[in-house]
């Protein structure tokens, strides 16, 4: 179970297939466009949800005008309207407006020959204030260690291998199914403490590849619940070069698994916990265990993959109170000893 979302069964077939053809056709031609630069799927298929809304919208509230035709009070009611009626939150609202601002950039730049006229409009309605809307939830150590535990005991190696690598590699949700078992052999451990993997594996970015990335899992605390996997795959005859082979038909096939299969375990590990449990979360545990443990924010931004060093702090749940425990104690400044990777 991840964070609560609101949904709204706001398209139809029916609904769609009386929009105005004229912004099918314009929003068709701009999703080919971003095909043909190499957008992301996810990425293209997102822009396309929000298009089908908003065609919809122009359909039952704006005379199904036409995009081009649209004015800055039009635009002004969907925000405001989106808020109120459909109950989105702020950053929902942002994210759909721009959309909407990347097909008017589009039109402004690649369809200028037909719409001379044309000048880009949403970017000058405001946007509502970014206000969290989402309750995080910070994993301790212990409540880790507890699931940990308890799916062991349940003998579910499966959940507790995929909940380990999770926690100790901070990959996201949708990059855990693309590991494979060979990653894990012993010849792979560098500096005898981390598994680095001996290809690339995608990970978000842009483009339809993503980002390609050499991922990282602390070797120590991970190849305890790799074992137990493994194991119980041997005893069981489940031959797969994934690590988290799919299952069909109550077979095990040689195909990743899929991700819907994560979040009905997500869903399984939140009853447990008591509390939402979400893959991301997980990715904010293993950025905060590394800090704790003492390793330098630089050192945790290239275990990460990130590009930009301010990610570590976005991810690292410590709150000043505890960083400055580290550092001063009885009227004086603390010697704080940097650790190495095998000490955690």
């Amino acid at each position: 179970m991840g964070r609560k979302i609101q949904h709204n069964n706001i398209v139809t077939n029916e609904l769609l297939s009386q929009c105005n053809k004229e912004n099918i056709e314009l929003g068709n031609d701009f999703l080919d466009y971003l095909h043909s630069v190499d957008r992301s799927p996810n990425t293209i298929n997102a822009y396309r949800r929000d298009l089908y809304i908003f065609w919809v919208y122009l359909l039952q509230h704006c005379d199904n005008k036409f995009f081009i035709d649209l004015s800055k009070r039009d635009i002004a009611r969907y925000q405001s309207f989106c808020l109120t009626e459909y109950k989105w939150s702020p950053a929902r609202m942002r994210r759909v407006k721009s959309t909407l601002s990347s097909l008017s950039n589009y039109v402004e730049a690649i369809l200028d020959d037909e719409y001379e006229n044309f000048k880009p409009i949403i970017r000058k309605i405001e946007n509502p204030a970014n206000e969290k809307v989402f309750t995080k939830t910070v994993l301790s150590d212990e409540q880790v260690q507890g699931m940990l535990d308890y799916w062991v005991e349940k003998g579910k190696y499966d959940k507790a291998c995929v909940l380990a690598l999770a926690a100790f590699s901070g990959r996201r949700k949708s990059e855990l199914p693309r590991f494979k078992v060979s990653y894990f052999d012993d010849e792979n451990i560098i500096y005898g403490s981390l598994y680095k993997t001996p290809e690339k594996i995608q990970t978000k970015g842009r483009g339809s590849r993503g980002k390609m990335l050499v991922a990282y899992t602390l070797a120590k605390p991970f190849k305890p619940y790799f074992d137990l996997w493994m194991n119980y795959r041997k005893e069981h005859g489940i031959e797969s070069e994934w690590l988290f082979p799919k299952k069909a038909n109550g077979e095990y096939i040689d195909e990743p698994m899929d991700s819907s299969t994560l979040d009905s375990w997500a869903d399984t590990f939140s009853k447990h916990l008591g509390e939402d449990f979400y893959f991301h979360s997980l990715r904010h545990f293993f950025t905060t265990s590394c800090s704790r443990s003492g390793l330098p924010d630089d050192v945790i931004q290239m275990l990460v993959g990130w590009s930009s060093l301010d990610m570590v702090s976005v991810y690292k749940d410590i709150d000043a109170d505890e960083q400055f425990a580290k550092y001063f104690a009885d009227g004086e400044i603390k010697q704080v000893e940097q650790k190495s990777l095998s000490d955690l």
